[in-house]
C-alpha cells in the first residue's frame, strides 16, 4: 500500500484501508497507515492555520494602510480569523504558540503581498507584533 500518496489523496480512503488491514490482522501494514495519515490530518491542519493566520495579518496591514476604509466587516474577519485560529489549536494541541511563531515571517510575506494587491498601494508595514495580530482590540472610530 502507497500509504503517503493515499493519505494524501484521501483521508477517508485512507481510514477505509486501514480498517481494513486491521480486518485482515496486518497489524504492521495499518499502524503503517496510521502514522501517515496522522502525519497527513496534522500537515492539513498546520496548512490550515498558515490560512488564517495569513487572513488575519492582511487584515490588519489594510487596516493600518488605509484608515479610510475601515469597516465593520474588517473586525468582524479580524475577529473571526481569530477565533478560527484559536479553533486549530483547540482542536490540535501540537499547533502551538511556536508553530504560529516559526510561521510567522512567511505568513507576513504573503499577507503583505495580498494586502498591497487588495489596496492597490505599497504597504510600509515592516512587521506586525504578536500584540497587534491578536491582542489589539480593533474598533471604529465615531468621532
Amino acid at each position: 500500500m502507497n500509504w503517503p500518496t493515499l493519505s494524501t489523496d484521501s483521508p477517508y480512503k485512507t481510514a477505509v484501508a486501514i480498517q481494513q488491514e486491521l480486518q485482515q490482522g496486518r497489524v504492521a501494514e495499518a499502524a503503517s497507515g496510521l502514522a501517515e495519515l496522522i502525519d497527513a490530518l496534522s500537515k492539513s491542519e498546520k496548512r490550515a492555520l498558515k490560512s488564517q493566520l495569513v487572513r488575519l495579518m492582511l487584515h490588519i496591514l489594510k487596516w493600518h494602510g488605509q484608515p479610510e476604509r475601515r469597516s465593520l466587516s474588517w473586525i468582524a474577519s479580524i475577529e473571526d480569523a481569530r477565533d478560527e485560529i484559536g479553533d486549530i489549536r483547540d482542536e490540535t494541541p501540537s499547533l502551538n504558540e511556536q508553530v504560529i511563531k516559526d510561521l510567522w515571517a512567511k505568513a507576513f510575506v504573503i499577507a503583505k503581498r495580498n494586502a498591497e494587491a487588495e489596496m492597490g498601494k505599497r504597504s510600509s508595514a515592516e512587521r506586525l507584533t504578536w500584540q497587534e495580530v491578536f491582542d489589539t482590540v480593533y474598533v471604529l472610530d465615531r468621532d
